[in-house]
């Protein structure tokens, strides 16, 4: 069903094709529009989600109504409300789609059943909820201690196809700087 699951999956952990296809039957697959709401807050979360293609947002709305971006997903990344979908409780985050998208799709239920019968997945959802920790670490001493300037440039370094497919409005936010203060920066780099 999807070879771009199994390639990410063996970047980990190896696997004979007997076992991705049992692997991959507690999948399901999932198309949506660009502007449609994979998750909206206030709603349960009942799965996360592998991105097969296209590119997605995560963000957050504080009480005054401003709104913050917490993440992209694009090809191979892991989407979700992780807290809501791990304590099943409603979201705190709505995730909308950038572009067209493919997700695979996989529920509380059968993420636990898949990584009870396939120790190999338990262990990669280990590591990658680990490097998933350690980058959202990374991002917070970003936005704590670099200048506008530097999170610009570690951006464009980390993910240069990012900075292409979405608008300066859009990579602006997830700085946490101003529209113009952006077009200042990429201008001189």
């Amino acid at each position: 069903m999807s070879l771009e699951l199994k390639k990410h999956l063996e970047e980990i952990i190896p696997l004979t094709d007997q076992e991705f296809e049992l692997i991959i039957a507690h999948f399901r697959l999932k198309k949506l529009k660009k502007h449609q709401y994979l998750i909206q807050e206030d709603e349960p979360v009942k799965n996360i989600y592998f991105v097969i293609k296209g590119l997605l947002k995560a963000t957050f709305t504080d009480a005054n109504g401003k709104e913050y971006i917490i993440q992209f997903a694009m090809e191979n990344w892991w989407i979700s409300d992780f807290r809501a979908f791990y304590s099943n409780v409603n979201s705190i985050t709505n995730i909308s789609c950038l572009e067209d998208v493919e997700l695979l799709s996989i529920t509380k239920e059968n993420l636990d059943k898949v990584c009870a019968e396939h120790h190999k997945m338990e262990h990669f959802f280990r590591v990658k909820n680990s490097f998933g920790y350690i980058a959202l670490q990374q991002r917070i001493l970003s936005l704590l201690s670099t200048s506008p300037r530097e999170r610009f440039e570690q951006l464009s370094q980390q993910y240069p196809q990012l900075t292409q497919r979405v608008s300066k409005t859009i990579i602006a936010a997830y700085l946490g700087i101003s529209r113009e203060t952006l077009s200042r920066l990429s201008a001189k780099v």
